[in-house]
């Protein structure tokens, strides 16, 4: 069974962030892509908001030049995803789907977070043409614009909030007639003049033409009223799914399933030598650029975990 220094199990900027810094450490790391390689990003269009890229960059675009970079200096990538690990002696046992297996004295943990999507027709192939899970990433391009945004919680109204500084007028389409969201960001919402809250509502359909999203159907679910409402874009804010079902509980997570870093700043997790970066223990940001710089910390963390296991 073939041995590593560093296995980093998941893509995306943490993952391949981590895989620079650790292949320049030359411990010739091994990155599993998972079902999504290159994570989110690959799923969005235009990236205005990374630095160096000051008429910004395709989000595709910027994950092929993000694993090409690590290759240069001697990472190793596998098109698969892992489908359990053993975490209970170290070197660490990783399986992956494909019947390969590996031993690692490290393991980066990189898997990231799923946005949560309603299962509408279309629905993943309209995200960058008005579709979208993301306002941080995508408000810039709503200007003076209409927006519906789906969701009823403290994701869904940060979302609006934040919507309401590009777009004309916000809509909170909610399937039920009280949010649970906390009160403090409820009153927010409440009190920005932008925002207008649909309630008892839900999402039939989006509709579309050659140039993207042009508005929703919707359907009141106490009167069954369907209706046709244009739109510019339609934010899904139903909250993520990190993915950490592979980990079998070996793991601390929190009550969301993210998991918890026993020594912060540090992305250390319980499991000593499996460090943690990137969605998949951040709930907060979410962002391609602080993913990217937590994907540093692990690989350098793994690196002195390394020379200090030898040393002893």
């Amino acid at each position: 069974m073939e041995k590593r220094n560093v296995i980093i199990v998941g893509s995306g900027p943490a993952g391949y962030t981590a895989a620079l810094y650790a292949s320049r450490a030359s411990l010739n790391p091994l990155v599993i892509e998972g079902l999504e390689p290159g994570g989110q990003l690959t799923t969005t269009t235009d990236v205005e908001n990374f630095p160096g890229f000051p008429e910004g960059v395709m989000g595709p675009e910027l994950m092929s030049k993000m694993k090409a970079q690590a290759a240069r200096f001697g990472t190793e990538y596998l098109n698969t995803f892992v489908k359990d690990v053993d975490l209970s002696k170290r070197p660490f046992k990783v399986t992956c789907e494909n019947g390969n297996e590996y031993l690692a004295e490290t393991l980066i943990i990189s898997t990231g977070a799923s946005a949560k999507y309603l299962g509408l027709p279309n629905e993943m192939e309209l995200i960058g043409k008005g579709v979208s899970a993301c306002a941080t990433c995508d408000g810039f391009f709503y200007r003076d614009k209409v927006i519906h945004v789906v969701g009823g919680g403290d994701t869904a109204m940060e979302e609006a909030t934040f919507l309401t500084k590009f777009a004309s007028k916000v809509y909170v389409l909610h399937r039920r007639e009280t949010l649970r969201a906390s009160k403090a960001m409820q009153e927010r919402a409440f009190k920005n003049e932008k925002i207008e809250f649909l309630w008892n509502t839900q999402v039939e359909e989006i509709l579309f033409d050659d140039t993207g999203v042009t508005g929703v159907r919707v359907k009141n679910n106490q009167t069954g009223e369907v209706s046709d409402r244009p739109t510019d874009g339609f934010f899904l804010a139903i909250g993520h799914k990190p993915n950490t079902d592979f980990l079998g509980g070996q793991i601390n997570l929190d009550n969301q399933g993210y998991i918890v870093p026993t020594n912060a700043p540090h992305p250390d997790t319980n499991i000593p030598g499996v460090f943690a970066c990137g969605d998949v223990q951040d709930h907060y940001y979410r962002q391609a650029i602080s993913a990217a710089g937590s994907g540093c910390m692990a690989a350098i963390r793994a690196e002195r975990f390394i020379e200090d296991v030898n040393d002893v």
